[in-house]
């Protein structure tokens, strides 16, 4: 069987010895973007590889032109993905602990070049230590294996897309963003506060209940068929403040049965790096 979207502790548990399947912590912290990797290395699951954020799933930061956290260039994740041991016939399994917010960009860079067998682990690390299954010290490392990429480009949106679709009724922008960053009250990451015109706000932490878990994939259909109304979800836009968890919109949209849409990878903070592209509040 092969896993898409989400997949249970219980699940994974049966696969910790299965050489067709590679796990990846994700863990990482804005504040802290060394915790991550210190946590990783005091304990993580069996057989999983370390990926930090802004080292290995981030492009080169162009100061005034890039969002904070731009997609790697194809070749760059290729040669990663190789030297992980990911090719056609592995199943990849990406965790965090912050309920899917960084697994899903993985999850989402993976899709982007073709790669359908990747799931998210939902509950992450906290579930997993919660429920005493077995974990490990140190560091680990794989094979490597020869990852073959089929890019989608049909899965990107870029600035010049974002700024045609404020002409066009028939689609529709979606930030992941909360509340308050969205209306601008509080915006404690970028240096310009507000939203892109037009966008709705649908804050990822709403697709988790008040355990951490995923929302009920019926649920999240009801969720994100209000969000969209009559617009099908490829012409649908998710941004957050760089492009990482609106990922996590992404994941739980394709979890509900309603398909893919596009990422803005630069997001937020790319779209303010231009003084010219309009900016709404409250």
């Amino acid at each position: 069987m092969t896993y898409r979207t989400l997949i249970s502790t219980s699940v994974l548990n049966q696969h910790l010895d299965d050489p067709a399947w590679v796990l990846v912590d994700c863990r990482f912290a804005l504040d802290d973007p060394t915790r991550g990797e210190r946590d990783y290395e005091q304990g993580h699951i069996p057989g999983a590889l370390y990926a930090h954020l802004e080292r290995d799933l981030t492009g080169t930061v162009i100061p005034g032109k890039t969002g904070r956290h731009p997609l790697p260039s194809v070749e760059e994740l290729v040669e990663r993905f190789s030297a992980w041991g990911i090719d056609a016939n592995v199943q990849v399994v990406a965790y965090d602990d912050s309920g899917g917010s960084m697994a899903a960009r993985l999850w989402w860079l993976l899709r982007w070049l073709g790669h359908e067998a990747v799931a998210v682990l939902d509950g992450g690390w906290p579930w997993w230590r919660a429920e005493g299954r077995p974990f490990r010290r140190g560091r680990e490392w794989r094979s490597p294996r020869r990852f073959i990429p089929r890019p989608r480009p049909e899965l990107v949106a870029s600035v010049e897309d974002v700024l045609a679709a404020l002409q066009d009724p028939s689609f529709r922008l979606i930030d992941a963003r909360s509340l308050e960053r969205y209306r601008g009250e509080h915006e404690p990451i970028d240096p310009v506060a507000g939203h892109i015109p037009g966008a709705i706000c649908a804050p990822y932490l709403e697709n988790l209940d008040a355990r951490g878990l995923f929302r009920p994939a019926a649920e999240l259909r009801a969720r994100f068929e209000q969000l969209l109304g009559d617009t099908p979800p490829s012409r649908a836009i998710f941004y957050c403040g760089s492009g990482v968890t609106a990922a996590h919109n992404l994941l739980a949209l394709l979890h509900a049965g309603l398909g893919e849409a596009r990422l803005y990878p630069g997001s937020w903070s790319e779209w303010i790096t231009d003084p010219m592209r309009p900016i709404e509040r409250a």
